[in-house]
Parts: C-alpha cells; structure tokens; sequence
C-alpha cells in the first residue's frame, strides 16, 4: 500500500521552499521589527483555517507575542457546524469581530484562508490594513483565483495582503483521488499552513537573537521543570504586546 498523501506533502514541502522562501523571509522580517518595535501581532482564521490561530497560541516553542482573533461562531466546537459556513460567509460580521481589537499602525496580521473569498476573512483583512497594519496571507492562490469572492467588494483575501504565502495545494484542498470517483481525500492546508507557519516564527525567534535580543519571547514548555517561571518572566517583559489572558 502506498500512501499517496505522504508523497504529496512531501512535494508540497519542497515547493514551498523552493517558491514560497523570499516572501517566508519578508515575513520573518516584518514580525521581527513588529517584537523589536514592540507592535502587536494578531492572527485569525475561520473555521478550519483557524487551526494555525490556535497553533500559534500559547504553544510550547511558539511566539507569545502572537494574539489570536477566535470569533465563536466560526469555530469548530460550534453546533450546528454548518452555522460556521455561514456566519464566515456573512457581510459585516468580519468588521464586527475586528472593531473589537484595538489595531494600530504597524502592528501585523497573520489570516489563513485557503480560498479567500468569504467575508470574514477578507473584512478582518481589510480593517488591518486600514489601520496601516502590515497583513500576511496564508492562500491557495491557484484556488482562490480560481472562484469568486463572496464580499460586495468583488475581491478575494490576497488582494488586500501584503505578503502573500501560497500553500501550493489543490483546488478544493483535498489532494488523493478516491479511484472510481471524483472525489478527493486528504486535505493539505492545515499541515502545510503549520509548516509555513512554525517556520517563520522559529527563524523569527532566532533573527531576534541576531538582532541582539538575549532572550526572545518564545514559550518554554510548562512541563519542563522551571517552565512557568520562566513563562511568567517573559510575559511580565512582553505584557504590553499579549493581549489574552494569561
């Protein structure tokens, strides 16, 4: 038995560092002026997508300056489920969630839509930007360009980034053929989106230290002994960038 979504990963891994690894470096920069300028970093996604905003949050080995943006009723734990497809395909409901965030010039947003084209993504993306925020895009491009936005506007969540990562996937996300079918198995977006992410926040950290920063705010596992003391002296230093509760 071969295992045709391990073979697909792999390729969409080497992609990756081959096209996406100029605009993974852009992005390493910008997060790293926004912790050396002390700006704040926010991150959203909707639905399925929002998985890289809890990825990102509180996480052993992850940026603790980096606030997620979860809107309850695009989450996964929501009943009935299908209310999720809705609600991110709902006018207005992205500058809604966003005009309760206190963004500022420069700070940065992180949003993940693999095709872009829903309202909720797009509104939080818009409403960054204008507040003279630098946004990242992690897309399909392919996909997204593919289909057509679902916002008033006419346009898809890329047009309003300025750094855009593309994940390389296939349209509809899923990549394995189910033979006799034209069904597809397996979607991409979620491990590849991880490994694009983890990545610029793991050079992040290290391009702080070469910026001269001793200690970078990176969180140390609360179940190695002396964790939580040294989470807890980090977060008193970077309080003024963490915007969650901790």
């Amino acid at each position: 038995m071969d295992f045709e979504y391990i073979t697909k990963i792999k390729y969409l891994i080497q992609t990756i560092e081959q096209q996406e690894k100029n605009h993974m470096e852009e992005c390493v920069n910008l997060l790293s002026d926004a912790v050396m300028n002390h700006h704040s970093i926010y991150i959203f996604g909707a639905s399925h997508a929002g998985i890289l905003s809890q990825e990102a949050y509180y996480r052993a080995g992850g940026l603790m300056t980096i606030n997620p943006i979860f809107a309850k009723e695009v989450l996964l734990d929501r009943e009935p489920i299908t209310l999720t497809s809705k609600m991110e395909r709902c006018v207005g409901y992205g500058t809604t969630i966003a005009s309760s965030y206190n963004f500022q010039k420069d700070d940065i947003l992180l949003v993940h839509s693999v095709s872009g084209r829903n309202p909720v993504t797009i509104e939080i993306a818009m409403a960054a930007k204008n507040a003279g925020m630098k946004v990242i895009g992690i897309t399909n491009l392919t996909y997204s360009k593919s289909v057509t936005s679902r916002h008033p506007l006419g346009k898809n969540m890329y047009e309003f980034c300025d750094v855009v990562l593309d994940n390389h996937g296939d349209i509809g996300d899923a990549c394995v053929p189910i033979h006799g079918t034209q069904q597809k198995a397996g979607p991409t977006s979620t491990v590849i989106g991880a490994i694009i992410l983890n990545s610029i926040i793991s050079e992040t950290a290290n391009e702080l230290v070469r910026r001269g920063l001793k200690t970078p705010p990176v969180y140390y596992s609360a179940n190695i002994d002396g964790g939580d003391e040294k989470n807890h002296l980090l977060h008193q230093q970077y309080q003024g960038e963490i915007h969650y509760k901790y």
